[in-house]
């Protein structure tokens, strides 16, 4: 059988995008049940499992998949990269364990969390396989494999939820509708890739499970987690910067009034399907251009990224100021309508996300790595700080605030690294981690 042939960027976009937006949809479709069918205090619990188990995961994820589908030199295989994020998750696991029991949730709240890390858990092994998939640039089977879990996680989400109202029933769907999508396609997808004959040939469950067997090779592994520990740092940052406002408002304000700033807050990570789509689509690319020297086509596809971003971001900047209040009772319920100025809030720190988010793939593709960590570590200081002094005060909107100076910060200090990397791009002979 012919290996399948990468697909176009268009094409690569396209697919992304109705995948990550389906996904998104599903996601916040969670949301919306909790709130129609719930209240905001449900919404609340549901938010802070995530809140608490998210920077861990990323932390632990090591953001192996980027790594894995911008390896334009092969450094490592596959198995190499399954091999490390089996152990980071069960690391992951541990820590959310030990966060649990210190921090002593009562227990409905604490299973939540669990169940939640263990539907993340899930997840983060299905994303391994999809970027084997996203280096081989076939992002239509990622895309399928979103819209999977996200339908069939709202599905089961949805039933567990109507019969018993309970958010521990809903997440524990949740968590079976991804078990099943990881072990019935995406594990698939990933023996297709590394052996083709799979598809023309009946093989025994042993051979199956053979062809994805894990490696543990000892002075592999260390250098693979030299190279993304970096990384993991950063999206543990990455993690907190968006979850300190949540701990904050938690802290003083309570579990209804955090479920009231998730739900608003999601409509801005929906929003980011089309930079999640655009970044993945456009990672390969970036990174064969910077290995390459072509400099100027590393930049100009850089900027199309970055100004599809802005106008993109300006647009939901006007949708919320002119009709904020029609879609927040529209999409939750009328207890919503009150919080407009907090969906424009959000919607201003989503065009500026996006300019810094491209500028940051950007730096993953020149192999910029660790110039990340002291740039996130001053992000997530300047989001505790701001939340510190602005959510006692002002409420909801100072955690919004909070929020966009943070998201500002980080946007600054990329650009100038991004400037950094481009001037030093002609007088290398390969990308190298700095």
């Amino acid at each position: 059988m012919q290996v399948n042939k990468p697909l176009t960027l268009r094409h690569n976009f396209s697919w992304t995008f109705i995948g990550n937006a389906v996904y998104a949809a599903c996601q916040w479709g969670m949301l919306v049940l909790l709130a129609k069918l719930g209240n905001p205090e449900m919404i609340g619990k549901f938010t802070l499992g995530l809140a608490v188990t998210a920077p861990v995961m990323m932390f632990t994820n090591l953001q192996l998949r980027v790594i894995q589908a911008t390896d334009a030199k092969c450094q490592f295989q596959f198995y190499d990269y399954l091999g490390l994020r089996i152990l980071s998750t069960i690391l992951a696991l541990v820590f959310i364990i030990i966060i649990v029991l210190g921090v002593n949730y009562p227990p409905n709240t604490a299973l939540i969390i669990l169940f939640v890390g263990l539907a993340k858990a899930v997840e983060s092994i299905s994303d391994v396989c999809n970027g084997l998939l996203q280096k081989s640039e076939q992002m239509d089977r990622i895309a399928i494999s979103s819209m999977l879990r996200g339908a069939l996680a709202l599905l089961l989400a949805g039933v567990c939820l109507s019969l018993s109202r309970s958010v521990l029933s809903a997440t524990i769907g949740m968590l079976i509708a991804w078990i099943i999508v990881l072990v019935f396609y995406d594990l698939g997808n990933a023996v297709g890739i590394l052996q083709q004959p799979f598809f023309n040939t009946t093989i025994s469950s042993s051979n199956w499970l053979r062809i994805v067997q894990p490696r543990w090779h000892g002075k592999t592994l260390t250098q693979l987690i030299q190279l993304t520990l970096p990384m993991g740092i950063v999206m543990m940052l990455i993690s907190l910067n968006t979850n300190i406002p949540r701990y904050f408002i938690e802290h003083y304000l309570g579990e209804r009034e955090l479920g009231i700033f998730a739900a608003i807050a999601y409509l801005m990570y929906a929003g980011q399907t089309v930079e999640a789509a655009l970044g993945q689509s456009a990672s390969p690319r970036l990174s064969q251009y910077y290995t390459d020297g072509k400099k100027n086509a590393f930049i100009n596809l850089l900027l199309k990224l970055i100004g599809i971003g802005v106008l993109i971001g300006v647009i939901g900047i006007g949708i919320a100021g002119v009709a904020g209040k029609e879609i927040l009772k529209l999409l939750y319920t009328a207890d919503y309508v009150q919080y407009v100025e907090i969906f424009v809030w959000i919607m201003v720190t989503m065009m500026v996300e996006y300019v810094a988010s491209f500028l940051c793939y950007g730096l993953i593709a020149a192999r910029h790595l660790r110039v990340q960590v002291p740039l996130f570590i001053t992000v997530t200081s300047t989001s505790a700080i701001a939340c510190f002094w602005l959510v006692p005060i002002y409420g909801l909107k100072g955690a919004a605030i909070s929020l966009l100076i943070a998201t500002v910060v980080r946007a600054i200090i990329s650009g100038w690294l991004m400037v950094h990397a481009i001037h030093k791009l002609p007088t290398m002979s390969s990308p190298e981690v700095s």
